[in-house]
């Protein structure tokens, strides 16, 4: 329940990080051509559409990072506890026991 809950809070977290490094703005770029006009300066500032993208950036990149290390850690105990009793208890076949062949028949001395 936990893991799938975790692989959930994955995958959202991998397609907000790649969302938000898409609207990052690049060299030379202002924010105002991603959201299509001059306007969108004015609701953000000229640096504060910057400063939000790369704090919601590193944050996501942060949980990212939790979630890939909680994740492996989460799989390599499941996968351990399931070969771990395959790995301690070997099973032991029994050893064969040869059956006894019957004694040869001996010949008959008190024939004459």
């Amino acid at each position: 329940m936990l893991y799938t809950l975790l692989i959930i809070l994955f995958i959202v977290v991998c397609l907000f990080l790649i969302l938000v490094v898409l609207l990052q703005q690049g060299k030379g770029a202002d924010v105002a051509a991603a959201f299509g006009g001059a306007s969108s300066q004015t609701a953000f500032g000229p640096r504060g559409t910057t400063t939000l993208l790369h704090k919601l950036t590193t944050g996501s990149f942060v949980g990212f990072v939790l979630l890939c290390i909680g994740l492996s850690v989460m799989t390599a105990r499941k996968s351990r506890s399931v070969t771990a009793g395959l790995k301690s208890s070997p099973a032991v076949a029994a050893p064969a026991t040869p059956v006894p062949s019957p004694a040869p028949a001996a010949p008959d001395q008190g024939q004459k």
